[in-house]
């Protein structure tokens, strides 16, 4: 699979200790050659790959996935919940404002948690999760050019 961290969809619900179903694997490769889909999205790439499911049966393949450790769920402000295969690390997240573009961001500084509070109130800190806000660079391109034709 082209850009996909799944090599082997059998082998990844196996080893998380679930039944491998038609519908698991084909959420597992549609997320990996669409990460960071939200299940509405999903939902269209498993259809047109054609394996029939319902939107519900795949929020449940979803939730599944992610209760098991398979998939990572993030939620950035103001957007549908996303999914991405990259689990068991402490990345972060650039977010279009235009398009709502999802790309991943390594940590800053050594390991997780990456950034820890100035008073953790007792708290065990365990994961961060930040998010950087911009536009992509299809965006600035795209406004760059329409203020061009304007400008002309």
């Amino acid at each position: 699979m082209p850009g996909s961290d799944v090599l082997d969809p059998t082998a990844l619900l196996r080893a998380a200790g679930l039944k491998v179903t038609r519908g698991r694997v084909a959420a597992l490769v549609a997320l990996g050659e669409h990460s960071h889909s939200s299940a509405e999205q999903l939902h269209t790439h498993i259809a047109a790959g054609g394996v029939p499911m319902t939107l519900q049966a795949v929020y449940l393949s979803l939730q599944v996935l992610t209760e098991h450790g398979v998939l990572r769920r993030i939620e950035p402000a103001g957007s549908a919940a996303r999914y991405e295969l990259r689990v068991g690390d402490n990345h972060h997240h650039l977010v279009c404002t235009g398009c709502s573009r999802v790309v991943d961001v390594d940590c800053m500084v050594g390991e997780a948690p990456c950034l820890l509070p100035a008073d953790a109130h007792g708290f065990s800190v365990q994961e961060t999760e930040l998010t950087f806000w911009g536009v992509c660079p299809d965006c600035a391109a795209q406004a760059a050019t329409t203020r061009e034709e304007g400008a002309a």
